[in-house]
């Protein structure tokens, strides 16, 4: 790795389009999981100018009330008025779901993967969630646009927005925040005399309330570039300036670019499905050899065949901060953790109605229970048997 560079990385807010649609796709996961544990899931939701399509294959004894459901979730979210192009208790809602195919399913219920792919996990020391700090303080500062618009500190916000953060690293170490961007969807009432701009006093306390208490003042210094709505006004958002889709997030899902993706996206898929909870066993397994002390930063990267439980491929890199070989890591990984599709099932505890919050500010470095795949309880044992 480079010693010295520049690292940006970006999050958005639940009133976003493609997080608004991951969120009605884990919700409709959650409602099925709730009363048919073992229930298929494979849903897809779309949004535009006042339309939501949900699809997918779903394989369930349960049965989901579609309609009330995406309405409950998008007034949750705040699309409650037409001054935000999108009205929860107005829009048009068309049900698209079918069942899985059988062909899928022999293979599955016997306890294989639920289909082919590559699932990549990430862990290393920057901040005490051993996340990369840049996708950190993104989603720290597009919770807190969300939680200043939802508390009506700042009542002019609408749900749709966006943050994006560099950081410049020296010695491969993160030295400071080189610019910070906060693009915020908000009403007429912040603009100034021309129209097209947002007063200045409006930008400051955007940045007093949003950006300061978010990140630390160390890394905060009078060369810092900070652009709040750069475009000017942001007036028109969410789906009526943007289609959203299920899964078009999946850098913001992760680890904001700072490591490899995997073949597929999370929301709507329940856990059979491997796309999912494979990468969230690799993001448990790379944690847990960070919390040990075995590497500065890990990547584990897990391989599977549709039907067939075994992974057909093991593989940990630490890029040079290891503190044992790859392959002795590897091998401690085939140990201590269960990489079936059962066995992730159970380790993590997966066949519960837990995915709704994961649909927002990331699927990693939550501090959440339910997060099970976030726990460190493997390190002492790692560990001794280094």
């Amino acid at each position: 790795m480079v010693d010295d560079f520049l690292f940006t990385s970006e999050s958005v807010t639940e009133g976003h389009p493609d997080k608004v649609c991951d969120r009605i796709s884990d919700a409709v996961l959650d409602t099925v999981l709730s009363n048919d544990p073992n229930g298929r899931v494979a849903c897809e939701t779309f949004i535009t100018v006042g339309l939501v399509i949900v699809g997918g294959e779903i394989t369930t004894g349960t049965y989901v009330e579609v309609n009330d459901l995406v309405r409950e979730h998008v007034a949750d979210i705040g699309y409650t008025h037409s001054r935000y192009g999108f009205n929860a208790d107005a829009c048009a809602i068309l049900n698209a779901i079918g069942r899985q195919s059988p062909d899928i399913a022999q293979g599955v219920d016997t306890g294989g993967a639920g289909d082919q792919g590559l699932m990549v996990g990430y862990a290393c020391r920057e901040t005490p969630e051993l996340m990369p700090l840049p996708i950190m303080l993104a989603h720290k500062l597009t919770k807190q646009l969300s939680t200043t618009r939802k508390t009506g500190a700042l009542d002019y916000l609408g749900p749709d927005g966006k943050s994006q953060v560099t950081v410049e690293y020296h010695d491969s170490q993160p030295h400071r925040v080189h610019t910070v961007v906060i693009s915020t969807q908000h009403t007429t009432e912040i603009l100034d005399k021309t129209g097209t701009q947002i007063t200045g006093d409006a930008r400051q306390e955007i940045i007093d309330h949003v950006i300061n208490p978010v990140i630390d003042k160390s890394l905060l210094d009078d060369k810092t570039i900070y652009h709040v709505n750069p475009t000017g006004k942001f007036v028109i958002g969410g789906p009526q300036s943007d289609t959203g889709m299920t899964g078009r997030k999946i850098i913001v899902d992760t680890y904001g670019g700072f490591a490899p993706h995997g073949g597929g996206a999370f929301s709507g898929k329940d856990p059979s499905k491997v796309d999912r909870s494979a990468t969230y066993m690799a993001r448990y397994i790379a944690k847990n050899i960070v919390a040990a002390d075995l590497a500065e930063r890990c990547t584990v990267q897990l391989a599977y065949a549709i039907g067939v439980a075994e992974p057909v491929s093991v593989m940990v890199f630490c890029d040079g901060t290891e503190k044992v070989p790859n392959g002795q890591l590897e091998k401690m990984v085939r140990k201590h953790f269960e990489l079936t599709p059962k066995g992730i099932l159970d380790t993590l505890n997966l066949r519960q109605p837990i995915y709704t919050p994961t649909s927002a500010y990331g699927h990693f470095g939550r501090t959440e229970e339910t997060f099970t795949w976030e726990k460190t309880d493997k390190a002492e044992a790692l560990r001794k048997d280094a």
